[in-house]
Formats: structure tokens, C-alpha cells, sequence
């Protein structure tokens, strides 16, 4: 490419071998209010659909980079973005060739382009017409496994620091950024070492902001140790405008691990008899809501709580005092009990590590990863190399780059990506 040599060939290749654009069948997607399937004629005729693939900071401004599905788009268009259910405004249109950019009027199905002006857009993010919605599957990321604190070197630099970090999480939907109640330091969590190496080298570089980073540290979760259950009541009177006013709720939770990988799953296992009061719907929504906040933080390491399966045995409840605000206590009550009759216990970060390494170190590299804890799943012969696969805690894997090199002479080469949270 750099000596425009073997181009010619490759793009007639292209031409002569793929499928044309127009062979393509129709591109699908849901209907955000009824759920149902719909699709969009990959044509200039057919109504706008687009998806919004990354956002990047550029010259100081948001640019979203967007794949035209059907339809097409004006410089000046209002279009709809269906995922965060709000009407956004197209200030310009890009055609992007490497590091250049030049502006356009329109752009059509098939195209990919540069946008300026959308304010909401995030990576993932449909974009269409109000009159023709669609949502195309989202787009799913990986959990942030590794964190780092880090700081300012001058104070001046706090707010700076505080809103670049801001426009990169919109820029990296796999990177966050979190505020430590307790020591007030600014964290960053990202997929890795290197990730975050590199972030911090950019907010030096790019930003001019010079900071100091802590060592990396693996990102918990926690789970139940076993299975409990607990009932609350919340009964309290309370002064309102001068008068005592009732507030009555009393929830009863049950609680146990979950599968690994099933997240936080609420059940409702109360069926009240026909003849009886019926609870408000809402009632309901709230109880698992609360739940899903409660468990925002585990009681041991303050880090999310995961793979929880939480039932909802009963509620009680009394006309004119069980509100919102009473039905949240209860339940975020119950629930801190919940965590304390069955145990916690913290769930670690596990990476699928795949090594590539000449055949002579073989060996060597299994017996390195067995003494950072590691479980081989498979090894995969191939001329003059060999895979292996095998199953690691994040913590162990830290430095593993430097590490590796040296144990294979620098012949060797490795992959890894988050797998799962498990009991080490």
C-alpha cells in the first residue's frame, strides 16, 4: 500500500469475486415500540437508516462515524436516533479518507461518513426517520477487567483532567472512569494493560495533562457464598406540613448464587389469591429496581455484586401508606440482610489466554502459566508452533508481556480477553 504496489489487483479481486452491494438482502432490524421485525431496501429511494459504529474526538469536536444502511442523508437533515428516543441535528457531512476529510452535501445507502453536530450519539446508536423507526442490534461490550488510579501532577489540571476523561468514555464504550468514595481518586478501568497504557499516554501526550498512575489493580465482583431469606418491614411515621403521615411496606426476599455469567436475575414468585387486594403493577417494578441498586455495590469489596438469582416471595402492603419511597427502603434493606445471612464472596476477573510460541519453549510457557494459576484447556500443534489455550486470573497476568519474552526469547506470542468472573 505505502508503494501503491498489488492494489490494482486486490481491488479487482474485490470486484470480480464479493457479492455486489445490490445482491444483499434486505438489512433487519426491530421496531423500538412493538418488537417486531422490519426491514429496509438497501437502496437510495428507501427510507434513512444508519448505524452509529464510533465516535471520535478530532480536532477538538465529537465526529461520529456512520454506516448508511438505506436511504440517504442531507448535510442539514434533523434525524431520529432511536436508541435514546430523541430528534438530533446534522451539522455536517464528511467524506474521511485516511487522515483527511472533506466535506459533503449528501451521502447514500452503502456510504460510510464522518458526522459533526450529533450531541447524544453513542457507539451502538441507530439512527433513522420518525416516520420509518428502526433499532439494529446493539453492539456488546466487554466488561472493564483492570483498573488504575491516577491523579493530576498540578491541581490546576483537576477539571481538565475530569473532562478529557469524559469525551474518551465517549470515544471508548470499553473504557469507564469512577470516583473512589472513600479516598476521592479518580479511577479508570479498561480491558487491560495496555489499554490503559495507552489512555494514559494519550491524556500526556495529546492533552498535555501530566498526571501520576498507580498500579494496576484487578476489577471484583462479588456473589453469594449460599442461599437465604429475609423479610422486612418498613413502618415509620413522619412529620409532613405539620401532620404525621403513615408510610407502611414489608417485602420479603430470597437469595441465592447464580450461574456464572447470568448476571443479576429477579424473579417474582408472588401470586396474591383472586379474591384478594390486587398490589399496584408498579409496585413490582419498583421492588426489582431497588434490587438492581442495591446490588451496585457488595458489602465486602464495595465492587458490583453479579450472578444473583433474587426472588420476590411476598409483599404487604396498605392503602394510601405503601408509596415508591417505602417499597424502596424495604427492599434495599431486605437486601444488605439478604448479603449478610447468605455471605459474600468476590468473583475474580478470568482472561482466555491464547499463546502462540515456538515449539522448543512449549514447556517453558505451560509451566508458567500453571504457576500464575492457570487451568491449559487445549494445546494445538501447527508447523513449527504451538497453541496454547488456557483459562487465568487477570491478577496473575499483569507484567506477562515482559515475562513472556524473556521465557521465549521474544519468539512468542499471546492474546487475551476476558472470559468470565469466577471464584479463584
Amino acid at each position: 500500500a505505502l508503494r501503491n504496489k498489488g492494489i490494482q489487483p486486490l481491488l479487482d479481486a474485490v470486484v470480480d469475486y464479493l457479492p455486489a452491494p445490490a445482491e444483499l438482502p434486505p438489512v433487519a432490524g426491530t421496531d423500538p415500540k412493538t418488537g417486531e421485525r422490519v426491514e429496509f431496501e438497501r437502496s437510495r429511494q428507501a427510507p434513512f437508516a444508519g448505524l452509529a459504529f464510533k465516535v471520535q474526538l478530532w480536532d477538538g469536536r465529537k465526529h461520529t462515524y456512520l454506516r448508511i444502511y438505506s436511504g440517504s442523508l442531507g448535510s442539514s437533515d434533523t434525524v431520529y436516533n432511536s436508541s435514546k428516543g430523541k430528534d438530533e441535528k446534522i451539522a455536517r457531512l464528511l467524506k474521511l479518507h485516511a487522515d483527511k476529510k472533506e466535506r459533503i452535501q449528501r451521502a447514500f445507502a452503502g456510504d460510510i461518513v464522518g458526522v459533526v453536530g450529533l450531541k447524544l450519539a453513542t457507539t451502538g446508536d441507530t439512527l433513522c426517520t420518525r416516520q420509518r423507526p428502526v433499532l439494529f442490534e446493539k453492539m456488546e461490550f466487554t466488561q472493564p477487567v483492570i483498573s488504575i488510579a491516577v491523579e493530576p501532577k498540578s491541581s490546576r489540571d483537576e477539571q481538565k483532567l475530569a473532562d478529557t476523561l469524559q469525551k474518551m468514555m465517549e470515544e471508548d464504550p470499553t473504557f469507564s472512569v469512577t470516583q473512589d468514595p472513600e479516598t476521592g481518586q479518580t479511577i479508570l478501568s479498561g480491558m487491560g494493560e495496555l489499554h490503559l497504557e495507552i489512555i494514559c499516554d494519550r491524556l500526556q501526550r495529546e492533552f498535555n495533562i501530566p498526571i501520576n498512575v498507580g498500579k494496576p489493580q484487578a476489577v471484583y465482583r462479588e456473589t453469594f457464598k449460599g442461599s437465604a431469606e429475609v423479610t422486612e418491614v418498613f413502618d415509620r411515621t413522619f412529620e409532613d406540613g405539620g401532620a404525621a403521615k403513615q408510610l407502611y411496606a414489608a417485602v420479603t426476599l430470597a437469595g441465592e448464587p447464580g450461574p456464572r455469567g447470568s448476571g443479576i436475575v429477579f424473579r417474582n414468585a408472588f401470586e396474591p389469591p383472586e379474591d384478594a387486594p390486587q398490589p399496584d403493577p408498579s409496585f413490582f417494578q419498583v421492588i426489582e429496581q431497588s434490587v438492581r441498586e442495591a446490588s451496585g455495590s457488595g458489602p465486602q469489596t464495595g465492587y458490583p455484586m453479579a450472578d444473583l438469582l433474587i426472588t420476590l416471595k411476598s409483599i404487604d402492603w396498605r392503602e394510601g401508606q405503601t408509596t415508591a419511597q417505602a417499597l424502596h427502603i424495604a427492599t434495599a434493606t431486605a437486601f444488605q440482610k439478604l448479603c449478610e445471612k447468605a455471605g459474600t464472596t468476590p468473583l475474580l476477573p478470568i482472561m482466555a489466554v491464547e499463546v502462540v510460541t515456538p515449539d522448543e519453549f512449549t514447556g517453558s510457557v505451560i509451566g508458567d502459566l500453571n504457576a500464575r494459576g492457570g487451568k491449559v484447556e487445549g494445546i494445538e500443534k501447527r508447523p513449527l508452533r504451538t497453541v496454547v489455550r488456557a483459562m487465568v486470573p487477570v491478577t496473575r497476568m499483569f507484567g506477562y508481556s515482559t515475562d513472556l519474552r524473556s521465557l521465549t526469547e521474544g519468539r512468542a506470542t499471546f492474546t487475551m480477553q476476558f472470559s468470565k468472573f469466577d471464584v479463584l
